[in-house]
């Protein structure tokens, strides 16, 4: 690693006296010379670096090397800075977004987990932030754009850069934005902007920094690609949401996108030439970085804050309860059993409440249980979300199209279910959208007639993930507990170490795996 960050160092030295080079070479052509573009997306909490990775020290050295070796840099951040590790979640991301200000960051763009909280959160999060976020698809109830940036410009000597910011309208289906919030739709809101920029703030360069993912999720989910080809007048995309990693950036229509994965493991570097006001070449790559000590004492206070709580240890797991490549949109896993069977426990155990079986979406459960001593910490990276959970009533009918519409949730999205052990279900996805199969709850199929009491969370309740049956639920109990509270205690109670199991629960016909 430290031969790496040495030879990073040496290029961007190179670079710099290339670029002095050039614009003396330039001096009588006018907006022709270098950027260097830095770019981050998908941080979710990643203050720490993970198994040897990322980590906003690292990240915050390597910027401040390119920095210190080019004159002209910019920085952009594409979205999801929120939701992740306990210890940004304890502190609702103020030393994530503390961590940015000291880097520098030019703008950065609203991810889909900025909404995870109430609207006073996010906004807290704004006043905090030195950079602006910037936003043009999302306006607040007087009509101004959130964040209060349609758009920043950039100067770099005579070359004009514009940069705009895209969320996916799919935010209003997997996150909780406040419902005073307007989204525009995606190639309506870039065209607009595009224009702008182009033609009243005369930008030479124009960016897209964008939460949308390059990753189709649903049928009417607009990715980078399709607003590469949508939209003209855009020369790079800085993408986020899909957490792809790319080894080379992608190219659609005259459109460059690039993304670089997740958590900080990268940031991507890439070297704009531009000649006579137009890109004439981009080159990028995704580079891995190491620390920076004043991030590094800052974060101290925080970590030392969290760290008391945070490491006591509730349990021990016998082996890993896999998570994969986020196995928990894809079928029946031991982690998703073992939060659900926790819920199921604590009502009928510790509240003495009736409760016929348990249902949470897999894209709530974000990490893996390894073999060994259980912390807090872990569960709260498992369920990083402060979810808390109800208790509802449902007619059979409605449990049965509750259902019908589990099994056309496309595997991989975030609202494919985990269930408490009451439940045993086959979904057939041979046939193309998913078709129910052998259901039962409690051992028994189930009664049209029947009232049955279903525990799940908030967010799912509110029609979250596309769960807009769930709106049909009554006698609504809030047990104002959160689900990672529930799980904790779960464990706690265990007289042993708890063992990952799948006892055949959900059972996916013609499915797939990631």
């Amino acid at each position: 690693m430290k031969k790496k960050v040495f030879l990073v160092l040496a290029v961007f030295l190179l670079a710099g006296s290339l670029y002095a080079a050039a614009l003396q070479e330039n001096a009588g052509y006018g907006k022709t010379g270098e950027l260097i573009l830095l770019h981050t997306n998908d941080h979710h909490g990643a203050v720490l670096p993970n198994s040897g990775r990322g980590g906003l020290a690292e990240t915050a050295s390597y910027i401040k090397a390119v920095k210190t070796f080019n004159p002209n840099v910019l920085l952009l951040d594409a979205g999801d800075i929120n939701t992740g590790s306990a210890l940004s979640n304890m502190f609702n991301a103020e030393p994530d977004i503390l961590a940015y200000n000291m880097m520098g960051y030019d703008a950065v763009v609203f991810g889909n987990h900025e909404f995870d909280g109430n609207q006073e959160k996010l906004n807290k999060q704004i006043q905090l932030a030195g950079f602006p976020f910037i936003s043009s698809n999302i306006k607040t109830q007087n009509g101004e754009f959130l964040g209060g940036n349609q758009y920043i410009v950039k100067k770099y000597g005579d070359i004009t850069v514009g940069v705009f910011g895209i969320t996916t309208l799919r935010t209003k289906t997997i996150a909780s934005p406040n419902e005073s919030l307007v989204f525009i739709n995606e190639i309506d809101a870039a065209r607009d902007v595009v224009g702008i920029l182009r033609d009243i703030e005369k930008a030479d360069i124009v960016i897209g920094l964008t939460h949308i993912g390059d990753v189709k999720e649903m049928p009417d989910h607009i990715t980078s690609i399709e607003l590469a080809d949508a939209v003209p007048g855009i020369d790079i995309i800085i993408d986020g949401h899909s957490h792809s990693f790319m080894d080379k950036p992608l190219k659609a229509g005259n459109t460059w996108i690039v993304s670089a994965n997740e958590q900080g493991k990268y940031v991507g570097q890439g070297k704009l030439n531009i000649v006579n006001g137009q890109l004439a070449s981009f080159k990028w790559e995704p580079v891995p970085v190491g620390p920076d000590l004043a991030v590094a004492e800052m974060l101290k206070p925080y970590l030392e804050k969290a760290s008391a709580s945070l490491k006591e240890v509730i349990g021990e797991a016998s082996d890993t309860f896999v998570f994969g490549n986020r196995l928990t949109r894809y079928q029946e896993t031991a982690v998703g059993n073992i939060v659900t069977d926790a819920n199921a426990w604590y009502f009928r155990t510790v509240s003495g409440l009736d409760v016929d079986f348990v249902m949470h979406n897999g894209g709530n459960i974000r990490a893996e249980l390894p073999k060994g001593p259980i912390t807090r910490e872990r569960i709260l990276t498992i369920l990083p979300f402060d979810n808390y959970l109800y208790i509802v009533s449902m007619s059979g009918s409605e449990i049965i199209e509750l259902f019908n519409f589990i099994a056309t949730i496309p595997q991989g999205n975030g609202g494919f279910p985990q269930f408490s052990s009451d439940v045993r279900l086959s979904i057939d996805k041979t046939s193309g959208n998913g078709v129910v199969k052998e259901l039962t709850i409690g051992g028994e199929p189930v009664d049209a007639n029947r009232m049955y009491r279903l525990c799940t969370n908030d967010y799912i309740l509110g029609g979250g993930d596309g769960y807009e049956v769930m709106k049909k639920a009554s006698d609504p109990f809030n047990t104002s507990i959160l689900l990672s509270y529930v799980v904790t205690e779960y464990i706690r109670a265990q007289k042993g170490p708890v063992q990952p199991v799948t006892d055949g629960r959900l059972n996916v016909i013609g499915g797939v795996t990631p």
